[in-house]
């Protein structure tokens, strides 16, 4: 199976989780969600695989989730999955799909437990911080 990553090139953990994939793992499938959009199927399919309900996804900072109301408790998973469809930089990045599983990788590390990498084996992020698999 390939590694796919679901990427947003602009995103810093983005990025560092697709040079942790690069490193450990060789090139991965790059989707750019915000080129490509999102299908409701797609996105149901990613959340139940990787045990995430649509408003554990929702990206709240940096998104226009609260200017469409979106942070209200009382908004449905439907109304936020409708809405991911229609923005799709709703969707919290990066979303990685490896044969071990589905994750959404944050914080970048995150990433090594999809990944066939010994523990203890570092990676320095862009802003110098180096993470350690465990």
């Amino acid at each position: 199976m390939s590694i796919v990553i679901h990427h947003n090139p602009g995103c810093g953990t983005s990025r560092n989780v697709l040079e942790i994939i690069r490193g450990f793992a060789g090139e991965p499938v790059v989707v750019e969600y915000l080129k490509t959009g999102w299908t409701r199927p797609q996105l149901l399919g990613l959340f139940a695989a990787a045990g995430l309900s649509p408003r554990e996804a929702l990206r709240t900072s940096k998104s226009p989730a609260a200017e469409l109301g979106l942070t209200d408790p009382a908004v449905s998973d439907e109304t936020i999955l409708d809405a991911m469809v229609e923005h799709p930089v709703l969707v919290n990045r990066p979303i990685v799909c490896t044969a071990k599983g589905v994750a959404l990788c944050r914080p970048s590390e995150a990433v090594f437990a999809l990944l066939d990498v010994a523990s203890g084996a570092s990676f320095t992020k862009e802003d110098g911080e180096v993470v350690t698999a465990p």
